[in-house]
């Protein structure tokens, strides 16, 4: 019998296999057939994207006679179906258009902003989130977005790390793998789903000073041991359909005419046979940037570079038939970018439906989608302090004040990049606290501030008024969400207008205060972390926000986020993140502070170790960082082999207990470090996670198979191996507190 279900299996994968073979013949051969009808300028017109958020009286007719391939903005479903009625029964060839949206953290339902849902992570939540992201704007006649972003940031001043998953690159791998799944679901044809873009291609978070459209230097070695895999991941293991370049130059290249990046690694290395679309208008910004003479060169490094669609700037449309009649472009190259086009149309069904269904019932808002934004919130949440366990909050505490600038503010809830979500959808914390718990406890509102850049202290005496009267005060600060996303870069990353004064004056009643901080980057809250008993970080947190902090608050819920990126006490120490590579002269920690110099001292070194006199050693928070209502203990840390060759899977268990008096979630995290390479090595990585919840007192015996390929990296010779030696296994609760074990690679 068992060998019958095992035949059976193996039949029917077989013909999946074959009917899936099928249909991408099927597919290939109907975009050969409607490619030998076009001509050129139908073929140039697939490559063309255009903004449609104030079509003109001539877009219908630009439609029709071919010009335009794909849009984005488009506003409402019912513009939607009309533009590809122009297109499928108006043109010549019926080719429809392909609709785009930026939908980054949601569409109307809001989740937290993608750096927050790295911090929960739960890799099903992103792709749930992403799902219904999906459900949503396909509703709109959206089957395109351009998300997720996956570029690995290190500098806080950057104002897109809101939309990354931090730091760390395997993180990032997980996190925009379950991204891509949930925008495309499990058959790209479905109505439901819409096509991912894998974004910005490439090391765009490297971008120099942390200002945005800036260069970056970044060598090949670095870009494949750090910056490409989560692009690897999303397209090898997500089929994610699309890419989009990013606006930087490396190393002098532009992405948009990086030969290398995109037809050497992304197309002949890793097989990507999707649309890769340029960012806004960053074909014509390569004139800019020195690298091209004028627009029609920057068309010809375009489309040569192998970017098949060109949003909004226009060169394409301009100049490429003179290219083409001038010998400069060939005809192959345009024929495999508008296959590349036309491809992802037919996989997204649009040639046998492009049109949306107007009367559906609608999935927006839905009762299953506020909750799962609402869980979304609760695990992005990260508890960063909580003296004598302020938190949750006590049954006798009766008068609670709610003061600040972002307790009540609901479009900045929302975060960056939020186009199609409405506040008054928003549940604020203020809101959401009255509503739910306020029958038993009152609350006593004053903002103090009206927004997070306020300077004018006149409401402060308002707000120490309503402290005194309390038995906590619940202090909500941050930034408002236009602080942060793109072109939204600062130079000092601390809070904004008086809010640090606020606070402090709010300190000096002697009233316990819980800080909540709302904001789409790491903050340097030193002192206002010193100066609270307790602080919840919340990020941006979306629709959803305002019941999940109550419910965090009140103890309904457990805080279990950690950090996706390592907090920098000063702005001076960035870039700082915990996987760093070794240097020869480390710090120790025991080394002189600028406070220890004596006057007229002598020149010397100081103990020759790397770190800042004045910064000290280390950052605010660590990668990984965050507590709990309740604590954790690691012990009983095992290895199955002590000696493994590279094709091996080593299996790791540790004991995990619940020390405490909450059942809670907590966050494992697996760090390898090797410990001598043929390049200088990280001083750890993370490999693997994984969320385990435990009631008061339970142990649990928690294993982890750590393959031995997960430990390869692009060696000195740029080749991708597992190197042998030797190498330590740390597990722990973040970066910094681990418990270890070593073990050898063999040759």
């Amino acid at each position: 019998m068992n060998n019958l279900k095992v035949i059976l299996l193996i039949v029917i994968s077989f013909l999946t296999i074959e009917k899936s073979n099928a249909q991408k013949m099927d597919v290939e051969s109907s975009i050969e057939e409607l490619l030998a009808k076009m001509t050129l300028f139908e073929k140039i017109g697939q490559m063309n994207q255009v903004n449609g958020r104030n079509p003109t009286d001539k877009l219908p007719e630009q439609i029709r006679s071919g010009e335009i391939g794909s849009m984005l903005n488009i506003g409402s479903p019912e513009l939607v179906n009309s533009l590809q009625k122009n297109a499928r029964e108006g043109s010549r060839l019926g080719i429809p258009l392909l609709i785009a949206r930026d939908v980054i953290h949601g569409f109307k339902t809001m989740f937290p902003i993608p750096l927050g849902q790295a911090a929960s992570f739960n890799p099903e939540m992103v792709e749930l989130g992403a799902r219904i992201a999906a459900k949503e704007a396909s509703e709109k006649g959206i089957r395109w977005t351009f998300a997720p972003m996956m570029d690995i940031s290190r500098d806080a001043r950057w104002g897109r790390i809101a939309e990354s998953f931090g730091e760390d690159t395997y993180l990032a791998e997980i996190m925009a793998v379950a991204m891509v799944k949930g925008f495309q679901g499990k058959d790209l044809s479905n109505p439901s789903s819409i096509a991912a873009c894998a974004k910005h291609f490439v090391a765009y978070g490297a971008a120099e000073g942390g200002r945005d459209y800036n260069s970056t230097y970044v060598p090949e070695r670095q870009l494949r041991n750090v910056y490409l895999p989560p692009f690897e991941k999303a397209i090898r293991e997500a089929n994610c359909a699309t890419v989009m370049t990013s606006f930087n130059a490396n190393n002098g290249i532009p992405a948009s005419g990086n030969e290398f990046l995109l037809k050497n690694v992304l197309r002949k290395e890793w097989g990507f046979d999707g649309i890769v679309v340029s960012d806004w208008g960053s074909i014509k910004e390569m004139v800019q940037m020195g690298f091209c003479e004028d627009d029609k060169e920057a068309a010809l490094k375009g489309v040569n570079g192998g970017v098949d669609v060109e949003m909004t700037s226009g060169t394409y449309l301009a100049y490429i038939e003179t290219l083409i009649a001038e010998g400069k472009l060939q005809q192959k190259t345009i024929d495999d970018a508008v296959r590349n086009v036309l491809r992802l149309k037919f996989k997204l069904g649009l040639f046998d439906n492009p049109y949306t269904d107007i009367k559906a019932k609608s999935s927006i808002y839905s009762p299953e989608h506020l909750q799962a934004a609402k869980q979304a919130a609760e695990e992005s949440f990260v508890l960063l302090k909580n003296k004598n366990n302020i938190l949750p909050l006590s049954n006798k505490i009766k008068t609670v004040a709610i003061i600040g600038p972002m307790a009540d503010a609901p479009h900045d809830q929302m975060g960056t990049w939020t186009f199609d979500g409405e506040k008054a959808m928003t549940q604020t914390p203020l809101q959401a606290l009255r509503k739910q718990y306020g029958k038993e406890v009152k609350f006593i509102y004053e903002q103090g501030l009206a927004f997070s850049r306020d300077t004018l202290k006149v409401n402060f005496s308002k707000a120490i008024d309503a402290a005194k009267q309390a038995d906590v005060v619940l202090l909500f600060v941050g930034e408002e969400a236009i602080l942060s996303g793109e072109a939204h870069c600062l130079a000092e990353i601390n809070l904004k207008g008086a809010q640090s004064e606020l606070l402090e004056a709010l300190s000096k009643t002697g009233k316990p205060m819980v800080t909540l901080v709302m904001a789409g980057r790491p903050l340097t809250i030193d002192k206002e972390i010193k100066l609270s008993d307790a602080v919840l970080y919340l990020w941006h947190p979306g629709t959803m926000g305002g019941p999940a902090v109550a419910d965090i608050l009140f103890g309904k819920s457990v805080p279990s986020g950690k950090l996706p990126v390592t907090f920098p006490k000063y702005v001076g120490q960035i870039p700082v993140y915990y996987n760093h590579d070794r240097v020869g002269r480390p710090a120790h920690k025991k080394e002189t502070l600028i406070k220890d110099i004596p006057l007229e001292a002598k020149q010397s070194s100081l103990g020759a170790s790397s770190y800042y006199l004045d910064a000290g050693f280390d950052a605010l928070f660590d990668f990984g960082y965050g507590l709990s209502y309740t604590t954790f203990e690691y012990s009983n840390l095992v290895l199955s082999a002590d000696s493994l060759s590279s094709s091996d899977v080593l299996t790791v268990t540790v004991d995990l207990k619940n020390t405490g008096k909450y059942q809670a979630t907590e966050i494992l995290q697996l760090y390898t470090a090797d410990l001598a390479g043929s390049i200088a090595r990280p001083i750890k990585e993370l490999k693997d996670f994984k969320r385990i919840n435990l009631k008061p007192g339970e142990t649990q015996k928690v294993t982890f198979k750590l393959p031995m390929e997960r430990l390869a990296f692009w060696n000195i010779d740029n080749k991708k191996i597992v190197e042998p030696g030797k190498f330590n296994l740390m597990v722990g609760g973040n970066s910094n507190e681990v418990v270890t074990k070593e073990f050898i690679v063999r040759q």
